[in-house]
C-alpha cells in the first residue's frame, strides 16, 4: 500500500495558503489554487507546511488521503513554478503562429486550424515547429497539449504529426510487395 499521503508538503516560497472548513486556497505569482479536501481526510497547516491525516482507517479514506495530498502538491508547485511541455510539429509544411489569442497550425489540410488558447494556459512558438505551452496547473497544461494533438495524431508509418518532446513513435514497416 503507498503511503504518499503520510509527507508533509512544504509551503514554496511566496504562496500564501489558508484553510477554512476543508477549503484549501493558495495564492502564489502564477495565479490562485482551490481544493476542497475531502471530508474524511483532515488537513492542517503546521510550520510552513500543509499536513494531511486520514479520519480512519477504512480503505477509501487512506485513497483520499494520498489522493487529497497528491493533488495539493501539484497545485502548490504550480504556483511558484510554471509546468511546461513542448510540441514538435512533424511533417513536410507543418507550421504553427501565435496570432492574438488563437494558435494557428498548418498541418497538411487544406486548411489552416485555428486553436483558441484557453485563458488559464500560455501557448508560445520558439520556431515554426515547435510549440511551448506553460501553465500553473499541471492538469490544464496537459489538457491543451492532448486538444492540439488530436488535429494531427503522430502516425506510425512516417512518424509525422504533433509529438510531445521526448515522445517516442513506435515505427511500422509498411506495405510489402
Amino acid at each position: 500500500m503507498s503511503r504518499v499521503g503520510k509527507h508533509p508538503i512544504d509551503i514554496p516560497a511566496g504562496v500564501e495558503v489558508t484553510l477554512t472548513d476543508g477549503m484549501l486556497r493558495a495564492k502564489g505569482k502564477n495565479g490562485e489554487f482551490h481544493f476542497q479536501v475531502h471530508e474524511s481526510v483532515h488537513a492542517e497547516i503546521v510550520d510552513g507546511k500543509v499536513v494531511f491525516k486520514p479520519g480512519d482507517d477504512a480503505r477509501t479514506t487512506r485513497a483520499h488521503w494520498g489522493t487529497c495530498r497528491a493533488i495539493v502538491a501539484k497545485g502548490l508547485a504550480g504556483l511558484s513554478t510554471l509546468f511546461v511541455k513542448k510540441l514538435n510539429l512533424v511533417g513536410v509544411g507543418y507550421k504553427a503562429n501565435v496570432q492574438g489569442q488563437n494558435l494557428v497550425l498548418q498541418l497538411g489540410y487544406s486548411h489552416d486550424i485555428i486553436f483558441p488558447i484557453p485563458s488559464d494556459v500560455k501557448i508560445a512558438c520558439e520556431s515554426p515547429t515547435v510549440i511551448v505551452v506553460s501553465g500553473a496547473d499541471a492538469q490544464r497544461v496537459g489538457e491543451t497539449i492532448r486538444n492540439i494533438q488530436k488535429f494531427r495524431k503522430p502516425e506510425p508509418y512516417k512518424g509525422k504529426g504533433v509529438l510531445i518532446e521526448g515522445q517516442y513513435v513506435y515505427r511500422k514497416e509498411g506495405k510489402k510487395k
